[in-house]
């Protein structure tokens, strides 16, 4: 696989990054259990929007600027798929801030050898191309690429250094049991739709946390946090999720994640009026993808709506004359 190249060149990427980035918005840090006093009717649609009866759905968010939080189900633990890779990347990065790791250290990808499912313990892998620790954060979290990701994870330790990490930072309702090849080839023995698999999960509102935290500079240098949050929002997966009923100059920055029965899509939504908004979304069964994909991308139009119906005069808003970009 071919290096990637980096994005930051463009002027769209530019703007991206500075609007995510250190400096550019300074809320308050939410409380543990944040307020409600959302818009009347807000939390109904919501949980209307959530039903469980097609299969489990789960929802956290978070404005930052006030640190009002709304959550359905958001308790209970969902597979976290590919939106672990953003816990995983925070550890490498950790790393990095800590001296042991540098971006532009080599490592190679973790190519899967093929084998039976449920064959071992942990999917056997070989080396394959070396790329920078850049590279492989850009392609972990751009594109959700699985080799990139349990080339980062072999550096660090494994899940449980991940998992390690997540209880360092008081991430409760969080866990990373197995690499990305172990995941993926040992999936579907359990419906997440009907079974509670508390291996590889997070609740809601544990990722709405994280998310937040990271936004806010809790555990990552600024130089890291900006590699993380610029990575996130030059994500091109899930353009039928989080940000398809989104309005035109809304921006994301975000990750999904995709399993047997089981879609989700975590991340930061910016707001016109710059309230910045910390979402996760977990939706299983639904009578198959386009139906998960559907409810993600509404319950996300519904928490912006509903949080968007607050007066801007209640808010921190970001820096005057921060230039927006379109949502892609």
């Amino acid at each position: 696989m071919a290096p990637v190249a980096q994005a930051r060149g463009s002027d769209v990427d530019a703007r991206f990054d500075r609007a995510f980035g250190v400096g550019a918005y300074a809320p308050p840090a939410p409380s543990a259990t944040p307020p409600i006093a959302l818009p009347p009717g807000f939390e109904l649609q919501l949980a209307r929007l959530a039903n469980a009866s097609m299969g489990r759905i789960g929802v956290a968010a978070v404005d930052l600027s006030t640190g009002k939080g709304v959550s359905v189900m958001g308790d209970q633990p969902f597979p976290m798929a590919s939106t672990s890779k953003i816990a995983i990347v925070a550890t490498f990065l950790e790393g990095v801030d800590q001296g042991r790791f540098r971006l532009t250290d080599r490592f190679p990808l973790m190519m899967p050898v093929p084998s039976a499912r449920f064959s071992s313990v942990v999917a056997p892998v070989r080396p394959g191309s070396s790329l920078t620790a850049h590279e492989l954060i850009e392609l972990a979290i751009t594109r959700s690429d699985n080799h990139a990701t349990d080339a980062l994870l072999a550096a660090v330790g494994g899940p449980q250094a991940v998992t390690g990490w997540m209880k360092r930072a008081g991430l409760h309702g969080m866990r990373l049991d197995r690499d990305i090849a172990t995941l993926v080839r040992d999936d579907g023995a359990i419906d997440p739709a009907r079974v509670i698999d508390p291996r590889d999960s997070a609740t809601p509102q544990a990722m709405a946390t994280l998310l937040a935290g990271i936004y806010q500079g809790q555990w990552l240098s600024n130089s890291s946090r900006d590699v993380l949050l610029g990575a996130m929002s030059r994500c091109v997966t899930g353009r039928s999720r989080l940000r398809a009923q989104l309005p035109a100059d809304a921006m994301v920055g975000h990750k999904t994640g995709t399993l047997n029965n089981t879609s989700s899509d975590v991340g930061l939504i910016r707001a016109s009026d710059g309230r910045m908004i910390a979402v996760a979304i977990y939706v299983t069964g639904q009578g198959g993808k386009p139906g998960r994909d559907s409810r993600i991308a509404t319950i996300a139009r519904a928490i912006y709506e509903g949080y968007h119906a607050e007066p801007v005069s209640t808010l921190t808003v970001a820096t005057p004359g921060m230039e927006l970009v379109p949502t892609p």
